[in-house]
């Protein structure tokens, strides 16, 4: 009963726009009030300072900075020239472009948002000029820019290997495999459009334009070198490769000697409130798990479902149902927070791979930013190319069925994206 209580009057300060953050950070206090009394608040401020300051969450703000310099020091135009020679010849190259190029950036920032206005900004006009329904541009920017939480490395997983107390290296190695699959998909959907609506190819294959514009971008090809090679290979850890991440960013740039500074110092304050959001909800999520660790709801929920069922095709099914509900409503990072600490004693009960799970959940949150109302990278594409978003999102739908597929055959075929962990680390 206490419970409910809890759960209403947080959904209660939500739907009045309370912040995630302070909403969760109320309802914590108000759960370790009921049950404890006061003495239970004496050391919350440490708690949230503890909580929100472990190793693993600096790469948050590092992959973001890495981001933001990788966009202003001329680093994106060079991938999409790459990009364009390889597959422009296609027909809808462009729309293809658009998604090789979220790919190579999902290597790099860890954040579906930052893709979206980064690569947004630059090619929805270029596609609406050749021919492409605002709609549809907004569509393919939108459902590719989630490959960014998808490939390593990844915002979301670093949250959930926090929450869930595993390895976000594996995780990482874990999402490659998935964000290829999903990018194939999405070029497929595209191309169909493409054909469908007679879009134009871009340029003729051309090798000497190739050979050019991939000596121009051998540089900015260091940074996924460095990022992914150092944690497969084991020279560093995921913490440590976003701080590599940044020098190399800074590198380039310098190399290339084109970045825009002032466009550098509005990406690096937008970066520094996103991480400060997600790190409010760090800090709030530890006064709700003290509350619901000691008043044993977690496994309470777990002995629930598993007196249903312990298969665990039907609940990874449950848990699959859940999560795409969750995504309509949260955000990415306050859906880990909040859900991940009470289904976690759930998994381990039943016998699943936390890190089989991990991908599960990133990519049911992949889904989530693509579905209103919430759908943070579908608004903000929508936003970029002035388009209504429930128009946008009757084309958006077949994108987004591509990341189902690649769901359901990530959560009950396993192997298809463990193999490399068990290569690299088992």
């Amino acid at each position: 009963m206490l419970m409910l209580a809890i759960f209403l009057a947080l959904l209660a300060m939500i739907c009045i726009n309370v912040p995630i953050a302070v909403a969760l950070a109320l309802a914590g206090v108000l759960g370790l009030l009921v049950t404890e009394g006061p003495g239970s608040l004496v050391t919350i401020a440490l708690d949230m300072y503890s909580g929100s300051t472990k190793f693993s969450l600096i790469a948050i703000p590092m992959f973001v900075l890495a981001g933001a310099i990788m966009n202003a020091g001329g680093i994106t135009d060079r991938l999409i020239n790459f990009v364009s020679a390889i597959i422009g010849f296609v027909r809808g190259g462009l729309a293809m472009v658009n998604i090789g190029v979220s790919l190579f950036f999902a290597e790099i920032s860890g954040s579906a948002v930052a893709d979206v206005a980064a690569m947004g900004s630059i090619l929805i006009p270029q596609m609406k000029k050749r021919g492409y329904s605002k709609e549809l541009s907004a569509a393919v920017t939108s459902s590719s820019a989630s490959l960014a939480i998808i490939i390593p490395p990844s915002i979301p997983m670093i949250l959930y290997a926090a929450s869930a107390n595993t390895s976000v290296e594996q995780l990482f190695v874990a999402g490659v495999v998935p964000g290829l699959m999903g990018a194939a998909g999405l070029m497929f959907v595209a191309y169909i459009f493409a054909r469908r609506y007679n879009l134009p190819t871009e340029e003729a294959f051309n090798i000497p334009r190739l050979r050019e514009t991939f000596i121009d971008a051998l540089p900015a090809f260091a940074l996924p070198v460095i990022i992914l090679g150092g944690i497969f290979g084991g020279f560093v850890t995921a913490t440590e490769a976003a701080g590599l991440a940044v020098l190399a960013a800074i590198a380039v740039s310098i190399w290339y000697r084109q970045i825009d500074l002032a466009h550098l110092r509005r990406a690096m304050l937008d970066g520094g409130m996103q991480t400060a959001v997600v790190m409010l909800l760090v800090a709030a999520s530890v006064l709700m798990g003290g509350f619901l660790t000691r008043a044993q709801i977690p496994q309470q929920l777990a002995q629930g479902i598993l007196n249903i069922t312990d298969q665990q095709w039907a609940i990874l099914l449950i848990l699959n149902f859940f999560f795409l509900i969750i995504g309509f409503f949260l955000h990415s990072a306050a859906a880990i927070i909040l859900v991940v600490p009470i289904v976690i004693p759930l998994i381990t009960a039943a016998g699943i791979d936390p890190v089989h799970f991990g991908l599960v959940v990133t990519l049911n949150l992949a889904i989530g930013q693509q579905t209103p109302p919430v759908a943070s990278v579908l608004i903000t594409a929508c936003a970029v190319a002035r388009a209504n978003i429930w128009e946008v999102s009757k084309v958006n739908i077949w994108f987004v069925l591509v990341l189902l597929l690649v769901l359901m055959i990530c959560t009950y075929v396993p192997s298809v994206p463990l193999f490399l962990v068990e290569y690299f680390y088992r």
